[in-house]
């Protein structure tokens, strides 16, 4: 293996606080890695996406990103399809080897293997992480009525060595993409081939910034501005348009500001009269109907018309932006222009004031959108006040911190890891957290959830994302068996009722929830304690009869009072 290959390997393995398991599945974990990152434009759990072991039919790593997100239940898939009524989906098939040669035999084998995850009949022995794929993969295929176009599939061969575009392999790959093309499963199909050149650049893309450099003739210039480097206003072309919010590989660009709203769907007013707009006699209408898109950048420069953007996010626009790319192929979009702001700033007051003053298009409250963005600036200040074992970063923006060699990413918390924990293990309701937290963002959106409210103390949201790294983190060194993770967040909750005593939670109380959280952070900063407190949780789920392989039971409510009356006599007894 060439000495760059092997330095993006220990530079993965630092930041992501794993353990070496040997060269070829330390270069699997790298090859998932990058690919993944580069079609999946948010944070996510590598060990998800990782299956190369025993009777993984040729297969290392899998992706299924449906509506910009990357899926793991069939739970998120329904809450997908009542959110978007569509499912646009992409499958991704990785195999990683470190061979400085690309083998025919092998190549043969993976796309077999893929083939034959497709099959009624599949001939190949599976191991669990490939039949949970591929009960995905069917499902998908299930609701074909929401398919607004079959799905694409894409597959990555990568190895240490140099693609030369030896004719005979070329030759099996393209006899492969024909046999997956006559199934009628796909779209599209694409094979991508890496040696370590590739796999080096791609992997340098992970830690880019957004760029995009587009044509904006038909611009005015704002006057000067006190903390506002240059701004301008005008109509850009949907064609210049999709530069700034589409990638390379055809998916949605991760620059949107305030990831804790998310896309609210096709099913809201506002963005079903965009959808009509465009699809409809009016859509050279949309520049005076639609009150446009608003980016914030840290540079903007330009020669002439042309302008590169440097450092941006999308702060207003999100639902306009969404739906234009749900109908970027559609006839009416090549007449769309679409409004824009473009504002180069670095001052953090400013942007927080645009953002504020420009989000009143979707029907969210202006003061629960206010207190949102507030919430979330002040709990990253907080979670930075801490340093040394004790400093998590938290992530209010998708991969806000990918261009920071500085940050551990397993150190990482998200926005729906700290709802799943925080509801978890203060709110102790873990069945409604273990699939996508879109139903919890809705509520967040309409100012009815009981989480981010204004007047918390933060302790107890950076409480319990210190368990939940914690927890992952003795996961990771094989101390807590990795079959628990189905009940990582009845874990937390568990852990927190053995700490604590039954004493009221008061969530609004800075000075009670300090007192109510020293204990677990204590607990949570001192290693054997940590592990002898989490043994015991584990210890507690195994006694309540709480079968880790009935998917129902995950989600039951009656399931979670049982875990707690559990753990309620355990401490009787100890």
């Amino acid at each position: 293996m060439d000495k760059i290959t092997r330095s993006l390997i220990d530079e993965l393995l630092r930041v992501e606080e794993i353990s070496s398991e040997g060269e070829s599945k330390d270069f699997e974990k790298l090859v998932n890695y990058t690919v993944i990152s580069n079609e999946y434009n948010k944070t996510f759990e590598l060990d998800l996406v990782t299956v190369g072991d025993g009777n993984d039919t040729g297969i290392d790593g899998i992706a299924i990103i449906v509506n910009g997100l990357l899926v793991e239940t069939i739970d998120e898939i329904d809450e997908l399809i009542e959110k978007n009524d569509r499912l646009d989906t992409t499958f991704i098939f990785i195999q990683a080897k470190t061979s400085s040669s690309f083998s025919g035999s092998d190549i043969n084998s993976f796309i077999f293997g893929v083939k034959d995850f497709f099959s009624e009949k599949p001939k190949l022995l599976r191991n669990d992480d490939i039949v949970k794929f591929a009960e995905l993969a069917n499902y998908i295929y299930d609701q074909a009525s929401f398919l607004k176009k079959s799905p694409d599939i894409k597959l990555y061969y990568v190895t240490t060595g140099k693609w030369l575009s030896d004719l005979n392999l070329s030759g099996i790959i393209e006899s492969g993409k024909l046999d997956l093309e006559t199934k009628n499963l796909f779209d599209r199909v694409v094979f991508h081939i890496y040696g370590a050149k590739e796999l080096t650049s791609a992997y340098r893309k992970t830690k880019e910034n957004n760029i995009a450099t587009v044509n904006f003739s038909k611009r005015v210039t704002i006057p000067q501005i006190d903390g506002v480097s240059e701004s301008y206003v005008g109509l850009l072309p949907f064609s210049e348009f999709r530069k700034i919010i589409v990638d390379d590989n055809d998916n949605l660009k991760n620059v949107f500001e305030d990831n804790v709203r998310d896309f609210q769907g096709k099913d809201n007013d506002v963005n079903n009269g965009i959808s009509r707009t465009i699809n409809g006699d009016s859509s050279s209408l949309f520049s005076v109907l639609n009150n446009g898109v608003t980016i914030v950048a840290s540079n903007v420069s330009s020669t002439g018309d042309t302008f590169v953007i440097r450092d941006y996010q999308i702060v207003n626009g999100c639902q306009t932006s969404n739906m234009l790319y749900s109908n970027r192929l559609s006839e009416g979009i090549n007449n769309v222009f679409v409004p824009l702001k473009v504002v180069a700033t670095t001052n953090e007051e400013i942007k927080n004031q645009i953002t504020l003053a420009t989000n009143n298009q979707t029907p969210i409250k202006k003061e629960q959108l206010a207190a949102l963005t507030e919430f979330q600036r002040n709990l990253e200040r907080y979670y930075n006040s801490f340093n040394g074992d004790e400093r998590l970063h938290y992530e209010r923006r998708s991969k806000q911190y990918n261009t920071d060699t500085s940050v551990i990413k397993a150190r990482i918390i998200t926005i729906p890891i700290q709802i799943k924990s925080f509801s978890a293990m203060f709110l102790q309701n873990p069945h409604l957290v273990t699939s996508f937290f879109g139903s919890i963002v809705n509520k967040l959106n309409s100012g009815s959830s009981p989480i981010f409210q204004n007047d918390h103390a933060y302790e107890s949201y950076y409480t319990s994302a210190l368990a939940f790294y914690r927890l992952e983190g003795l996961f990771k060194r094989k101390i807590i068996d990795t079959k628990y993770k189905k009940a990582r967040f009845h874990l937390l909750m568990v852990f927190k009722e053995l700490v604590n005593n039954n004493e009221t939670i008061f969530l609004s109380s800075q000075k009670q929830m300090e007192r109510y959280c020293k204990p677990l952070l204590s607990i949570l900063n001192d290693d054997d304690k940590c592990i002898k407190y989490y043994k015991a949780s584990a210890d507690i789920i195994d006694n309540s009869d709480f079968d880790l392989n009935d998917k129902q039971q995950v989600k039951s409510s009656k399931n979670t009072q049982n875990i707690l009356d559990t753990a309620k006599k355990y401490k009787q007894s100890h």
